[in-house]
This record gives structure tokens, sequence and C-alpha cells, in this order.
């Protein structure tokens, strides 16, 4: 299906069906098989347009840019294979699934899940799935659209600052990360430099394997990290104030060591784990402007770059308050989600004379 779309240059998926259907269909596919395989090959069709336009594969003329289209598009055979209700139905009570293949529909798929995945799925599910193979285990992913929990009026913003010693310290005194998960972070880039020596088939694999276990384990930390910011700020009624993270790579100033830390860890998948947590908690969030949290005493608002005095260590210029650096950023940052949050239901209508 790739190679047709490439040698035709089919501009549309309509166009794409009328060239290559008659053919799935010919080879065994059903029909709503067919649909998805036209359809997932238009989608990667139009997402690579998308990447070259954008720029995201280098300047015209570079090797990987020419290298992008020149070929067809290519899928490995384990990737993901979405599965609609027509072709997938599930029997949530006996936890098994019936789904297509070329070979027929199989029956009384039995699969594994929490119970509370098991509740959302029951009450929740909407859309596609998809039918994944990693490593000889088949994982079948499906959409839920959880509704948004009821949002309350809060009593005080939680400030949530995220950064390198501590992953993220809010204003109430949690802090995540530290000595334990930068060690680990630590020992991952070692090994992960070793294998890249090797540069042998056997290596590569290795690196990919790793590569999905470090991706598992942050993924496993950020979910720990978001659910705990978010029940608290839950149970205490408040809010969360939340530093924006557009730019932050480029607009941060470290050294190597910190820019390797910096790029090692997924701030912008914690940053949304936090968000659609407190959405389905109901708990109000807001995104502020972090430009000189780290700088400004948050008891006097004097700001001087020479406050931050090391990485862990805030002593004000102006009113010599000593604290933990991480700490006064949060503060920082939770008096502008306040601010924010105050400024957003003030009423802008003139008053009427």
């Amino acid at each position: 299906m790739s190679e047709v779309a490439f040698e035709r240059g089919v501009p549309r998926e309509y166009e794409l069906r009328k060239h290559t259907y008659a053919e799935l269909k010919a080879r065994g596919l059903g029909a709503q098989a067919a649909q998805h395989v036209i359809k997932k090959v238009r989608d990667a069709d139009t997402t690579l347009t998308a990447n070259i336009r954008a720029g995201n594969l280098g300047a015209p003329g570079s090797k990987r840019r020419r290298r992008a289209e020149s070929t067809p598009i290519a899928f490995r055979p384990e990737a993901a294979q979405p599965y609609d209700d027509r072709c997938l139905s599930w029997q949530y009570d006996r936890r098994t699934v019936s789904l297509w293949t070329t070979a027929g529909r199989i029956k009384n798929v039995r699969f594994a899940c929490s119970a509370e995945a098991l509740t959302r799925l029951q009450q929740h599910r909407q859309g596609e799935s998809d039918l994944i193979e990693r490593d000889g285990v088949f994982y079948l992913i499906a959409t839920c659209e959880v509704p948004e929990g009821e949002q309350y009026e809060p009593d005080g913003f939680i400030g949530v600052d995220l950064g390198i010693a501590n992953i993220a310290t809010t204003s109430t005194g949690y802090q995540a990360a530290g000595r334990g998960l930068n060690r680990h972070r630590k020992r991952q880039l070692v090994l992960r430099a070793k294998l890249q020596k090797k540069r042998t088939k056997s290596a590569k694999r290795r690196l990919k394997a790793r590569a999905r276990r470090e991706a598992r384990h942050a993924a496993n930390q950020n979910h720990i990290i978001s659910k705990t910011i978010v029940t608290e700020a839950e149970r205490t009624s408040s809010g969360l104030s939340l530093e924006e993270l557009t730019g932050i790579r480029q607009r941060v100033r470290l050294s190597k060591p910190q820019r390797v830390a910096l790029h090692s860890w997924a701030f912008a998948q914690l940053a949304g784990f936090i968000v659609y947590k407190a959405k389905g908690a109901g708990v109000p969030l807001v995104v502020v402007d972090p430009a000189y949290t780290s700088q400004m005493c948050a008891q006097c608002q004097h700001i001087d770059q020479r406050n931050r005095v090391d990485q862990g260590l805030f002593i004000c210029r102006g009113c010599g308050v000593v604290a933990h650096a991480d700490r006064n950023a949060s503060h920082n940052i939770a008096h502008r989600g306040e601010s924010v949050w105050n400024a957003g239901r003030e009423s802008r209508v003139p008053a009427t004379p």
C-alpha cells in the first residue's frame, strides 16, 4: 500500500482507495481491515509531508530529507494495528475480546488489567483500540474519554517547581527525585554509552530494549510524582500553579552535566500527567511565567541574580531570608498562580455610572 501511494503520489484517501481497495480484498483482507490499512498509510504520508514542510527532516537537499522523499514509508511488522468496534468486540464480564485476523475471527482471547482499569474501560472506552507486540507479548491499548471532574473554588494555590536536583518541588514541602533517581539516571547513561561504543547488532538490540525500559521507568516515576501532587491539592482543596515549560531547553543556561540531566528527563510528560490528573479530579490549575522565580525572594519580592547562591541555597540580598532554592521558587510560582486565578475572575466590564 505504501509503495502504491509513493509511486502514484496519491493526494487523498479516496484516490488511494480507488487504486488499492480491490487488491486488498483479493488478498483476503476484510472490508473494514482494508479501510484501516488505507487510512493508516494515508495518515503516515500526511504526517511525513507535514514534517518535511516544517523543516523537521532538514533543509532541502539534506541527506535525511532526500532519503525521506525518495523512498516509500516503511512499516514495521510489529507496528500497531488499529481495531474499531467492527473488528474487535469486548466482553468485560469475562475479560475476553473477539478480534478479526487474516486467518479469521478469534474469540475468547483473555486480557489482563487492574480492577480500576476494567471499570474505566466499561464506563469510558471510546473509538479505536491499537494492538501492538513487544518482545513476544501482545498489548491491546484502548482509548478512554474520561470526563473532567467538577472544579471547586480553590483555597489557595500550591506551586510546583520543576528542576534538575529535584524533579518537582511543591510549596507545601513535597520533593520528588533526589539522589536515588539521579543515581539511576547516571547509571543508565554510563551503560548506554558502553553499548553505543560496541556498534554490534547485539548491542543495538540491547540499546532498544534499554531505551524502552528507561521510558517505562520515567513514565512510572512521573505518574507517581503527578499523582502525589494532585492528591495533595485535592485533599487540601487547593489549586495547582505550574510553570510554563515551552522553550525550557532554549532559555535555561546550564553547565554540560546539567544539560544532560535536563535533556534526559521527560519534563513535558510530567507536566502533562499533572494537567490531566488535575482535570480528572476537578483541581483548578493555572500555568504561569517562570521568569525570575529562582532569583526572586518569596518574602520581600526582591530580585537579584546573586540571591541564588547555588543549586540548593537561596539567600535574599534584600531581607536576608535563607531558604531552599527550589522551595523558594515554588512559593513564587504559587503566588503567581493565585494572582493569575484572581485576575481571570475579575470583571473587566466598566461599572455603570
